[in-house]
């Protein structure tokens, strides 16, 4: 009995200790500068991978659909000198910063196409790779017809933003001669859209009508490949383009899960039953996703921009049903940070979190 009554007594002195310290401005202060070290001194996890490695995060797991926790969809690409963006959707900006990845070592963002969940944060990706971060030049974007529109209209639309900014920070911190992009349209006639010897990328047509043209692209590094879909249907262009890939990311549509939420939408929102009903005619789902991998013969699949995204184990089994008959393991149900890594000169496929 005297053993827990000292514990008690213990922890009443240490709770009256610790309610008096936090409010005392000493203490406060030093917790301030502990986490504004923690945040901004510190070096994130994406930037300590050892090695020569081709690696890929997902900033950004779901659709345009709402789900906890997740930023629509993103996936970041890797190697010691380079770091490139495929789509920017919302969110995905602050998984990033919330990562500590060092935007200013953003060589280009990549579009597969212009619906809004996948170009939602491009103007947070503007400034936090701009003010502050030391790039040397304009953002360089890649997409479809109309990119140019869409960085014109972000142009036109943050024109006061980035005025205030360098009259308020000055040329120093925020050089307004790089403000703004430089938008390049992806040509198929010459779908290689950067190649430096060692890493190749390599754009190719996906199936997403109406959406046309909608892209996916292929990341070579030395002898290592990593393929991102986009958004796409079953696709036969995306196989062939995904051939031997170590890591496909494939977006996945539960029709399941989809196709009763239409059947309980229609009573009474017939127009949500509308769109889920249209959204199931142009993405993969699961199963279809693990038969294209297969085909591809890829050696991990991962998927991303899930829709609905699942927020529960039971949801997550409900994603995946049947999944396993067709492709037994080497798939990985993404979340935010879900990390592939893999080392040159191995066959080794790491799955991991920035988390």
């Amino acid at each position: 009995m005297k053993t827990i009554y000292y514990l008690l007594v213990g922890a009443l002195l240490l709770a009256i200790i610790t309610f008096l310290a936090i409010r005392n401005i000493t203490v406060q202060n030093f917790l301030i500068d502990f986490d504004a070290n923690r945040m901004w001194n510190n070096i994130g996890k994406a930037e300590t991978i050892e090695g020569d490695n081709l690696v890929g995060i997902v900033c950004g797991s779901r659709g345009p659909l709402p789900g906890a926790g997740r930023a629509e969809p993103c996936i970041m690409i890797k190697t010691p000198e380079h770091m490139f963006i495929v789509d920017t959707g919302d969110g995905s900006r602050t998984n990033l910063m919330n990562w500590q990845v060092d935007m200013g070592n953003l060589d280009a963002i990549l579009f597969t196409h212009l619906h809004s969940d996948h170009i939602a944060d491009l103007a947070d990706f503007h400034l936090y790779s701009w003010v502050t971060q030391n790039r040397q030049g304009k953002l360089p974007v890649y997409g479809p017809r109309g990119t140019d529109k869409l960085t014109n209209g972000i142009m036109a639309a943050y024109e006061l933003d980035n005025a205030f900014r360098t009259l308020h920070h000055g040329e120093e911190v925020a050089p307004s001669d790089i403000a703004g992009f430089e938008t390049t349209i992806i040509d198929l006639d010459r779908p290689v859209i950067f190649d430096d010897g060692n890493l190749r990328i390599t754009a190719f047509k996906v199936k997403h009508p109406p959406v046309n043209p909608a892209y996916g692209f292929r990341f070579d590094y030395k002898g290592r490949s990593i393929v991102i879909s986009g958004d796409t249907d079953y696709s036969k262009n995306l196989i062939e383009h995904s051939k031997n890939a170590d890591v496909l990311f494939h977006d996945a549509l539960s029709y399941d899960m989809i196709g009763r939420a239409e059947d309980v939408a229609r009573p009474l929102r017939p127009t949500l039953a509308s769109v889920f009903a249209d959204i199931q005619e142009y993405h993969a789902s699961p199963v279809e996703a693990a038969q294209a991998a297969n085909e591809a013969n890829v050696k991990e699949l991962i998927f991303y921009h899930l829709i609905p995204a699942p927020g529960n184990m039971i949801a997550k089994m409900i994603f995946v049903r049947g999944v396993n008959e067709v492709r037994s393991d080497n798939w990985t149900l993404s979340d935010d940070g879900t990390m592939a890594i893999l080392p040159v000169g191995s066959e080794k496929v790491k799955i991991t979190s920035i988390k």
